[in-house]
């Protein structure tokens, strides 16, 4: 029970505010001037649609990382609460940052079936200010955790785009 407690507090304090609260708030703060679909355009149900499956797809591989990181690396996503062995499967094979994709993924739908460029901005900042937290933070953290281990993982794995 104190396990499924320390998962849901990190994953409202992190995801759910990143990709619900703080979009909720900005829809609400900007609508005067944010972008919406048009109800007579023809790309409104196919945008809809489009945003919908976009959004989706972050969610089935948020929880697919979440999953990993309770079952294999036996932690959190927190940094408060972090994982206690390496995790080096599923999509992490591909990606060293599939927890920040998803997240980014689900942003990038809400902002696809909204029609919103205030959306969009959110993304980018979220996607810049994750950038550089891995790079001055994260990554440092995990070769002192981890050691050499990571570090081969870090030299076989791209951080954000997989290799073909």
């Amino acid at each position: 029970m104190i396990v499924l407690l320390r998962h849901l507090f990190a994953i409202l304090v992190l995801p759910v505010v990143m990709a619900g609260v703080v979009p909720t708030w900005l829809l609400s703060r900007y609508a005067l001037v944010d972008s919406r679909w048009s109800p007579d355009s023809a790309l409104l149900w196919p945008m809809r649609m489009l945003g919908v499956a976009v959004l989706v797809a972050g969610l089935v591989l948020f929880g697919w990382c979440v999953t990993l990181f309770a079952r294999v690396g036996q932690g959190t996503l927190a940094p408060w609460d972090p994982t206690q062995r390496l995790v080096a499967v599923g999509p992490y094979r591909y990606v060293r940052n599939p927890m920040i994709t998803s997240v980014a993924t689900v942003l990038a739908g809400w902002a696809i079936l909204v029609g919103s460029w205030v959306l969009a901005v959110w993304l980018a900042v979220f996607v810049a200010f994750n950038s550089a937290y891995f790079v001055l933070v994260e990554e440092p953290g995990l070769e002192q955790r981890f050691g050499a281990p990571y570090r081969e993982y870090k030299a076989r794995v791209p951080r954000w785009v997989p290799r073909r």
